[in-house]
Order: structure tokens, then C-alpha cells, then sequence
């Protein structure tokens, strides 16, 4: 019970930093939406992917908004490590293992209430969506699955680096990454190299899943694949995680 108090402890303390921090909650929020609406309004036109262009985007860019909001955790992470503050929890009666418990709590709680702002901009751009209450319901577990896993990496990021700045750019990889998705356009319209990548990098298979689902026609196969790369990420995550923890502190 120790260890529950002191993660919601140390979470109420994550969200008064976020809130202190403009940048996270742009990083966050306002960039995924300004994102929103450059891919829509501006580049949309551009591509061809079968159908309205709001309903294709917005599956990616619920996936670009978790990694928009990473940055802040690996940088909170490190510098909890390098600040000396887990240090001076070994003389108070505090868990230090809720430290890590309350980044990932407070970046899924971040993510998720980014991603339903996303989700209504998107709505209001013109995203209508065929899913059924089930199949909504399958999109929420996906993305609560897809953040387990990518807040896990980010605090084993965080824990790795020497330094709070090193730690915010560790985390620029996967902001980059859906980018190299189908995300924005089909794999297969993509060059010989970038293609492949595409084809086979995690994110494919998530963001294909909750189009799936959101279009009202999910792939068992495209689900199987993205749950089996969350369960993979998160234990990759974790575990790094706790070594580096362990190690460090």
C-alpha cells in the first residue's frame, strides 16, 4: 500500500511541474493540434489515399501526439536523477520505485487528454469515424497499450542519459518516427528503402489497427501484430527502466 500512496504522492507532484511548464503543454497539446491542421487544411489536398483525408490522418496523429508529449518525461526522469532528488527520498519513509510508477501514470494522463483534444479538433476538421461503441472501445485499449509502452521507453530514456538535455533529445527519435509510418501516406506509396521500414517499424501496425477500427472494418492480423509490439516495448521499457534505476540510484 506504501508503494500506491507514494505513486499518487509523487503523481500530484509531476502535475504541478507540468502545469509550471509551458513548453511541455505546448509540446503536448498545441503542437499536435497545429499539426492537425497543417496536414488537413494544407497538405491534405495533396494526397490521395482513397478516401476523405481527416479519417486517414487522425489515427497518426493520435499516434503523434503521445510522442509530442514524451519529451518533458525524460527530461523530468533525469532530472529527478541528476537534482540529487532520489537521493534524499532514501532518508524519508518513500518508495523510490513510485518515482518512476508516477512519470508513466502522469504521461498517460497527459496523452490521453491531448489525444481527446486531437480527437475533437479532428471532428470539427471533418473526421467522422464508422466505429461502433465496441470498436471504440478497442481504439481506448490500443492507445492505452501504445502509451504504457512508449512512457515506459521514455523513463529508460530518461534514466540512461547524463544529462536533462541529452535526455530531451533521446526522446526526439520517437517524435520523428511517425513520420516513417503510415501515418500521413499509405507504405506503399513510399520509396524503395523508406518503404520497407515503414512496413515493418511499430507504429505501422498500431496505427493501422486503430484506422481499422476506427473506419468499422479492424484487421485481427493488424491487432495481433500492435499488441504484440506494446506488450514487447513495455517489457523492453520497464525492465531498462528499473536496471538503470537500480544502477543509478
Amino acid at each position: 500500500m506504501n508503494v500506491i500512496a507514494d505513486s499518487a504522492t509523487m503523481l500530484r507532484r509531476n502535475f504541478r511541474h507540468t502545469m509550471r511548464n509551458p513548453v511541455a503543454l505546448f509540446n503536448g497539446v498545441i503542437m499536435p493540434v497545429f499539426l492537425m491542421f497543417l496536414m488537413v487544411y494544407v497538405f491534405g489536398g495533396a494526397f490521395s489515399v482513397g478516401v476523405d483525408y481527416a479519417d486517414y490522418a487522425t489515427p497518426g496523429l493520435m499516434l503523434t501526439t503521445i510522442c509530442y508529449g514524451v519529451g518533458a518525461t525524460a527530461i523530468a526522469v533525469n532530472s529527478d536523477m541528476t537534482t540529487g532528488f532520489i537521493n534524499r527520498l532514501r532518508v524519508m519513509d518513500v518508495s523510490r520505485a513510485a518515482v518512476l510508477n508516477a512519470h508513466v501514470i502522469a504521461t498517460m494522463l497527459r496523452s490521453l487528454v491531448a489525444i481527446a483534444i486531437v480527437t475533437g479538433v479532428a471532428f470539427l476538421m471533418g473526421f467522422r469515424p464508422a466505429a461502433s461503441f465496441l470498436e471504440w472501445l478497442g481504439v481506448i485499449g490500443i492507445v492505452v497499450l501504445t502509451v504504457l509502452a512508449i512512457g515506459w521507453l521514455t523513463v529508460a530514456f530518461g534514466l540512461a542519459a547524463k544529462t536533462p538535455e541529452s535526455a530531451g533529445l533521446a526522446a526526439v527519435p520517437l517524435m520523428l518516427l511517425p513520420f516513417l509510418s503510415s501515418a500521413f501516406v499509405p507504405a506503399g506509396t513510399m520509396g524503395p528503402g523508406a518503404r520497407q521500414f515503414a512496413e515493418y517499424q511499430p507504429f505501422t501496425s498500431i496505427i493501422e489497427t486503430l484506422r481499422g477500427l476506427l473506419t468499422g472494418a479492424p484487421s485481427a492480423g493488424s491487432a495481433i501484430t500492435a499488441i504484440a509490439w506494446c506488450v514487447g516495448l513495455t517489457l523492453v521499457g520497464y525492465l531498462w527502466a528499473r536496471a538503470s534505476f537500480t544502477k543509478r540510484a
